[in-house]
């Protein structure tokens, strides 16, 4: 009975420190995307598809 109460203990570790892992691992992922630069502009156009802002130079 001893036998299976360890086994179970150290079961439960092996879970939780995977889990803890992958959940470290997640924010981590997270984290990158939500802090990575912003190509906001593709060959002179928006991502949105506007136009891009005038600055007015050349304009009058």
């Amino acid at each position: 009975m001893k036998k299976l109460l360890a086994f179970a203990v150290v079961a439960g570790g092996v879970f939780f420190v995977i889990k803890r892992n992958k959940d470290a691992k997640a924010e981590a992922d997270l984290w990158r995307e939500a802090t990575a630069p912003v190509d906001t502009q593709v060959n002179g156009a928006a991502r949105n598809g506007s136009a891009p802002a005038s600055t007015g130079a050349g304009h009058n």
